[in-house]
């Protein structure tokens, strides 16, 4: 899902140093005296000291040529991101104000220091003037397309240079939503028919921003058209455009190369930029076999992008690859300021393998490191999503107020404000349906206690109101079937199971024809069963819990599963399995069932409205209001050895004024599920609804270590 951050942070750097090359090799050539001699020999006659030809020559050379000369020889041993840039780009424009170098300096500086909206439009500034100078001094060299080593060595710098300051002002019109002057700036870019892309693949970045905003029409934006799919043709058609740039250049840079080895490898690199948008758009479009050909091609040429490769597994179902691929992109990311994609996208996966705990944590780290830069709204979004899946509905709903709160600025990356909105609506229509389910699970008496029922019907208005306003928010989004309904797409931003709570309550017949048609055509072998689940468990809505028990069924042996990476899924199918058992009247299943669930992803069981059973063992100075209130919550407490239970063990402590309950929960083998942790409490009815949580896992401490536990026995 990165695009222009690919060839902007990469390739712009790879051809930099290229560019140092070919300043070695004109100086091997002898062609012209170095840039930094003394002043002296500059004030010389251009005529006798040429840097450029007469016909490159800017207007007035001769009055400027030795403070020009000064600025370029400088300028070669500074870092134009370094903190001495600024500094330098203001002695630089005082020196030649109408020179383009040091406008450069400054707009490289402000742009590699911006965070924001406001300082990516301070940075365009100064990068708009440099552009404008250096067309204005040096329009010939610029419009030169040559195989002479001779015509081009005098000139090879400024044709680089004018790339990298337009793909820099490029990523500042991209950073404030400027879409309209980002095509302007391309297509100012093409009129110069550079023989080589440098910094700047000009077709390639169109391609880019049509993808992007694919979803508006040419009202909205002149340069789409008014489909989806006609701007995703328009957008391939840009690269094919490429590809013939590329290769009708290739007779010009063909005979560079033997002296400069820049133009030795140009070609095959700009034609993996080519291949690393056609993945994008294959990608998106689910055109599986496409999208792994032109993976191949880019990993042939060593130049695999790690990030967009595991979205893509990801969304073919091979999380095992996207989390390995995720983490060497997390390895070569981490320096960019802007949302890591690698680390909201792995802490989806950590819930399919039922680990919220580390997804959560690895998000409180990427808070910390990011601050308030761009990323913070979106590490937030991940945050809430993780602790809604860890049962923690509070932390959740506070997360993602956060994340609505904050002012997201969406850098290098197709996912945009659309899906950022979305993203947070939807985890918030789920916290307030859990909330409700909250109210089930805390009052076993709850439907016949007219308090409990009061707040449960206030909860459930809330919950309506959210619905309606999601709806209202994406009812004319033509991509709801490519991205909502379509599990695992690749611009989603949420997990699959999420999209089971924005459409079980809605037109089931509607959605059953349209998951049973996905699962008939979808052309990812590890996705189809998703799709199966959904049809099923709408099926099970209509109340064909008969005819759903034996797919549930198949679905459990369906060979195309990673039990390790796919425990949601299959932990809903045990809920489901669970349900058509208490539907039908089978209560020896639904325990059996029940005590699966538990073994696998205990966090779910209290937001499902199905009654857990659970042998209570209580030991200790017993406070007998904690554990009334705790037996008052719906759990099936047992005592029959014959059914599939866990054993919950809470053990009360009373030193002095300091009260504390120890709990754990073991399984019928005597194993850990609940690790040994203990809390301290003050009200009985506040301690006994959180043990009720505790004892599945939720909102518990870190479990303590094994060597701590033994030192605590002894």
């Amino acid at each position: 899902m990165f695009g222009s951050k690919y060839e902007f942070f990469i390739i712009l750097k790879i051809r930099l140093k290229h560019t140092a090359i070919t300043i070695l090799t004109a100086l091997l050539l002898c062609y012209y005296p170095s840039i930094a001699q003394n002043t002296k020999k500059a004030a010389h006659p251009p005529a006798e000291q040429p840097q450029l030809r007469p016909e490159f020559w800017p207007p007035h050379p001769t009055a400027k040529l030795e403070a020009r000369m000064n600025i370029d020889a400088k300028r070669q041993i500074e870092n134009m991101e370094s903190d001495d840039a600024l500094p330098r780009s203001r002695e630089f424009i005082r020196t030649d104000s109408t020179y383009y170098v040091g406008w450069m300096f400054e707009g490289v500086y402000k742009y590699t220091h911006a965070a924001d909206y406001l300082g990516f439009k301070n940075a365009a500034v100064p990068l708009e003037k440099a552009l404008s100078l250096l067309e204005h001094d040096y329009s010939k060299a610029l419009s030169t397309r040559t195989d002479d080593i001779l015509t081009y060595i005098p000139i090879r710098i400024l044709q680089p240079d004018y790339t990298m300051i337009a793909a820099y002002l490029q990523q500042c019109y991209s950073n404030t939503d400027q879409q309209e002057k980002i095509v302007a700036l391309i297509r100012r870019v093409l009129k110069w028919k550079f023989q080589a892309q440098f910094s700047f693949d000009a077709y390639n970045y169109l391609a880019w921003t049509i993808h992007r905003n694919r979803f508006y029409t040419h009202d909205k934006y002149s340069f789409l058209r008014n489909s989806i799919d006609e701007n995703e043709q328009l957008a391939n058609r840009c690269l094919d455009s490429s590809l013939k740039i590329t290769e009708r250049n290739k007779h010009l840079n063909e005979k560079l190369a033997q002296f400069m080895p820049y133009f030795r490898d140009n070609e095959e690199r700009e034609k993996m930029g080519v291949y690393h948008y056609k993945n994008i758009l294959y990608t998106y479009s689910f055109n599986i076999d496409s999208s792994n050909y032109y993976f191949d091609l880019m990993r042939a040429g060593g130049r695999l992008p790690h990030n967009n490769y595991a979205t893509f597994k990801s969304i073919c179902g091979d999380f095992r690859t996207a989390e390995s691929e995720y983490k060497i992109a997390s390895r070569l990311d981490m320096s960019d300021k802007r949302l890591q994609e690698w680390a909201y996208y792995s802490s989806i996966l950590d819930i399919y393998k039922a680990e919220p705990k580390t997804g959560a944590g690895l998000m409180k780290d990427m808070i910390r490191s990011a601050g308030s830069t761009p990323g913070y709204g979106w590490y937030n979004i991940a945050l809430s999503r993780c602790m809604l899946y860890e049962g923690q509905i509070g932390e959740s709903a506070r997360y993602a107020d956060k994340a609505a709160e904050f002012k997201e600025v969406h850098i290098g990356t197709t996912l945009g404000q659309s899906q950022y909105d979305f993203s947070i609506q939807l985890l918030k229509l789920i916290q307030k349906e859990q909330s409700w389910q909250m109210e089930k699970f805390e009052n076993s008496n709850w439907w016949y206690n007219p308090k409990v029922l009061l707040g449960m019907s206030s909860k459930l208005t809330d919950k309506y109101l959210q619905q309606f306003l999601i709806i209202n928010q994406f009812a004319e989004n033509p991509e709801r079937d490519r991205v909502i309904y379509k599990l695992f797409a690749n611009e989603s931003t949420v997990s699959w199971d999420e999209i089971w709570y924005l459409i079980h309550d809605f037109s089931t017949s509607y959605f059953i024809r349209q998951f049973k048609k996905e699962a008939e055509t979808d052309n990812r072998a590890y996705i189809r069963k998703y799709f199966q689940l959904f049809e099923t468990r709408l099926e099970m809505q209509q109340g064909n819990y008969k005819e759903s028990k034996p797919k549930l069924d198949k679905l459990l042996k369906d060979p195309n599963y990673d039990p390790e990476y796919e425990k949601l899924f299959t932990a809903r199918i045990y809920q489901a399995e669970a349900e058509c058992a208490k539907a039908l009247g089978n209560e020896t299943e639904e325990n059996d069932w029940l005590y699966r669930l538990f073994l696998l992803y205990p966090q779910l069981i209290p937001y499902t409205g199905l009654k857990m059973n659970m042998n209570l063992h209580v030991s200790g100075d017993v406070d007998k209001d904690v554990e009334k209130r705790l037996r008052d919550c719906n759990i099936n407490w047992v005592t029959n050895s014959s059914i599939p239970a866990p054993g919950a063990y809470v053990i009360f402590n009373r030193n002095s004024a300091k009260k504390d309950i120890t709990y754990y929960v073991i399984d019928r083998a005597g194993n850990y599920l609940v690790q040994k942790q203990s809390f301290s409490w003050q009200k009985p009815d506040e301690a006994g609804k959180d043990l009720a949580y505790r004892l599945f896992n939720i909102v518990g401490k870190e479990p303590e270590k094994e060597e701590e536990r033994a030192t605590a026995s002894q």
